[in-house]
This record gives structure tokens, C-alpha cells and sequence, in this order.
């Protein structure tokens, strides 16, 4: 999750903000985790949606 999630923070002005927005916190740890497994959860859901 980190190499994939700093790949963000070459993004200029916000790359930081993203990096820290996605780890919920300055390093990967539950809250990361969390927000993942959610996003892999609703991601099949909302394609099939659309």
C-alpha cells in the first residue's frame, strides 16, 4: 500500500494531501486498512451501477 499510495504524492500542490487522505494518518496503519477493504468492497457495486 505504500509504494502504490506515494505514487500520489508526485500529483504537484495536493500530492501530500492525497498521500496523507488515503493512509488516514502520516504512515499505512488500521484506519488504511479500513478504508481499502472498503473501497475494494464497493468498487464491484458501483461499476456495476454504472
Amino acid at each position: 500500500a505504500t509504494v502504490i499510495t506515494n505514487l500520489f504524492s508526485a500529483i504537484p500542490y495536493i500530492g501530500q494531501t492525497l498521500v496523507e487522505w488515503a493512509w488516514g494518518g502520516f504512515s499505512v496503519d488500521n484506519p488504511t486498512l479500513t478504508r481499502f477493504f472498503a473501497l475494494h468492497f464497493l468498487l464491484p457495486f458501483v461499476i456495476t451501477g454504472l
